[in-house]
């Protein structure tokens, strides 16, 4: 074996093995690929099999009733809002042409732009009820509908609309489509945003509630990223699955909603 590596020269050697090395690398790739579309299905899944303990939250003051949204339950409403499911297909739509360079970058301007965006919308909705002296069970009843509704909206709508403001065809979109209609309205919805100033209003005061609200939103928005880095291979391998798991999460969230609205209305005090 020696003597033929040193009969045969180096480059006709690497000719003769790039194929069987470039079907290497591209088993490789799939595999990889394979693994980031599992991630997106398996977490809700997780997230709706696996118990988790849930904290009561009362934070506008001693004495008030305490509404149970648990982490797990935020991740479930914040994921059908925020989450990747409503992303795929309208980052392809823009930047499914592009070179996959030009996707991470689009796919990371478009995260951060959501993060600020969050942030921003979290902290003055916030501050504008704790102002307003809003009740607990009423901010609970709140985020039951805005639930309610999303999750409706999910079950019975049929396919994911587009954006409106997309590349024409042949011209390569420009990065300003990360912030709109890519960052807002397609990532952050209204929706998602009227959760999220909820939740944190809920939490305020509570450091540890607080730091949960914080952890769960980056963590769907970590997901995104992922999603729209690897969102040709999730549409060709687990496209249909996440149509069906996100038809389940609505269900789940639709009766979760219709028990947050009647636990509150219990609460209040006619």
């Amino acid at each position: 074996m020696t003597c033929l590596q040193d009969m045969i020269p180096p480059a006709a050697l690497s000719f003769a093995l790039g194929p069987f090395r470039s079907r290497q690398s591209i088993r490789h790739e799939e595999s990889r690929l394979r693994r980031a579309s599992r991630l997106i299905l398996l977490i809700p899944i997780l997230a709706i099999v696996l118990p988790m303990q849930s904290f009561a939250q009362s934070p506008l003051g001693a004495g008030m009733p305490e509404v149970g949204f648990g982490a797990r339950k935020m991740f479930l409403m914040l994921f059908l809002m925020l989450g990747p499911i409503q992303i795929l297909v309208p980052f392809m739509a823009i930047a499914g042409n592009c070179a996959p360079s030009f996707r991470r970058r689009m796919a990371t301007r478009a995260i951060l732009f959501s993060a600020a965006a969050l942030a921003v919308a979290g902290l003055l909705g916030r501050t504008m009820l704790e102002n307003f002296e809003i009740s607990v069970p009423v901010l609970a009843m709140t985020g039951g509908i805005i639930l309610l509704l999303v999750a409706l909206r999910t079950i019975l709508q049929q396919s994911v609309g587009l954006p409106n403001r997309m590349a024409e065809p042949g011209q390569t979109p420009d990065l300003g489509l990360a912030l709109t209609p890519l960052a807002f309205p397609t990532i952050v919805t209204p929706y998602g945003i009227a959760a999220v100033i909820v939740f944190a209003t809920l939490a305020s005061g509570r450091q540890a509630e607080g730091l949960t609200v914080t952890a769960i939103v980056l963590l769907i928005l970590a997901l995104d990223w992922v999603a729209m880095i690897f969102a040709e291979t999730i549409l060709r391998w687990i496209g249909t699955a996440l149509q069906v798991l996100a038809v389940v999460l609505g269900v789940t969230q639709a009766a979760l909603g219709l028990q947050i609205i009647l636990h509150s209305l219990s609460m209040i005090t006619w």
